[in-house]
Parts: structure tokens; C-alpha cells; sequence
């Protein structure tokens, strides 16, 4: 059995303020009526309902000129974040929400968890872009950069390739000597 519940703000996957929502009487008795997120749905209720969803209007409406400003502030941005490598370049670790959130944070854009569109971690070096989800449904994107706390010992690779092409054409000259070894028995018989 379902609980209906008129909403006095905005919560997340059930609705907005004045909306009437149907939610799990846990959720209700245990979250929203003791954090003040909700009321119990009733007649009576119905009058105030009108009242939060102008109020929820206006706020909209507000909410969105801040968020398209963001995005229009945000666009273009270049936030880069120095991690720690190995050797060869590769990250200890990722690049989280939490991180790109903090980068946010340090100039100056206050943003949560849910607004930023990340399914994984960046676990490699160079530029990313990541979508932000900004309220009232104003996207934006940010370039994200990535890079390595030291420099890669870029010697120490090309010797490790090099190697790798010799040993290559060496298994190579090996085959075609075979092959040509195979031909001359085949000729003889």
C-alpha cells in the first residue's frame, strides 16, 4: 500500500513541490514527513497544493535563469587536476564526481553529486569532456584535463618499443628463413 503525500519541495525521483506523490510508507514515515518534505495527502491538503505549485512555478523560473547564467559561465571552461603516475604514465587511481566536483568548488561553481554526468571514473591522461546536469534541465559541458604529477621518462619507453620492433623482425627474419629452407627440401624432393 502506497502512501500519498503532497510534496512541499523538490525530491529527487518522486516529484516537485506541490505535486502529489505516492511513495512507500517507510520512506514516507522514516524520510519525508520528519524532514519536512512532505505532508500526508488529504482534502484539506488540496487547497494548499494550488499555492506550492505557484510557488514552485516562480521558483522554476528563477532556478533556470541562475542555471542557464552557469552553463553560459561554464561553457569553454578548462579545469585540469594533476594525479600521480608510474614510470610509464599510467594513473595511480581515477579522476571521480568527487574530484571534478572539487575542481567546480575551487572557482567558484557550487554544485552536487546528481549534476554531474560522469558513469565512470577518467582513468586515463589527457582532455575529457563531462556533461553537467544543471537544475530546471540546462545542460552544459566542461573540458576536464588530466595530467601527470612528474614526466614520464619518455627514453625509458622508446628503448621498451625498440625492443619490442627488433624482436619483432628478428621472429620475422626467423620465419622467412624457414620458409625458405622449407621451399629448397621441397624443390630437392
Amino acid at each position: 500500500m502506497k502512501y500519498h503525500v503532497l510534496l512541499l519541495e523538490d525530491v529527487t525521483n518522486h516529484g516537485r513541490k506541490g505535486e502529489v506523490a505516492f511513495v512507500a510508507p517507510g520512506y514516507a514515515r522514516n524520510f519525508l514527513l520528519p524532514e519536512g518534505k512532505a505532508i500526508m495527502a488529504t482534502k484539506a491538503t488540496v487547497k494548499m497544493q494550488e499555492k506550492l505549485k505557484k510557488e514552485r512555478a516562480e521558483q522554476a523560473k528563477k532556478d533556470k535563469v541562475v542555471s542557464e547564467k552557469m552553463a553560459q559561465d561554464l561553457k569553454g571552461k578548462m579545469f585540469s587536476t594533476v594525479v600521480k603516475v608510474d614510470s610509464d604514465g599510467h594513473m595511480y587511481g581515477s579522476v571521480a564526481i568527487n574530484d571534478i566536483l572539487t575542481l567546480l568548488s575551487n572557482e567558484g561553481f557550487k554544485l552536487e553529486k546528481k549534476n554531474v554526468a560522469l558513469h565512470l571514473p577518467i582513468k586515463s591522461l589527457g582532455k575529457h569532456e563531462v556533461t553537467l546536469k544543471l537544475p530546471e534541465d540546462v545542460m552544459a559541458t566542461i573540458s576536464v584535463e588530466v595530467k601527470p604529477d612528474r614526466i614520464v621518462e619518455k627514453k625509458k619507453k622508446k628503448k621498451v618499443e625498440e625492443a619490442l620492433e627488433n624482436t619483432e623482425a628478428e621472429a620475422g627474419a626467423d620465419q622467412e628463413g624457414v620458409t625458405e629452407e622449407a621451399v629448397a627440401k621441397s624443390e630437392e624432393k
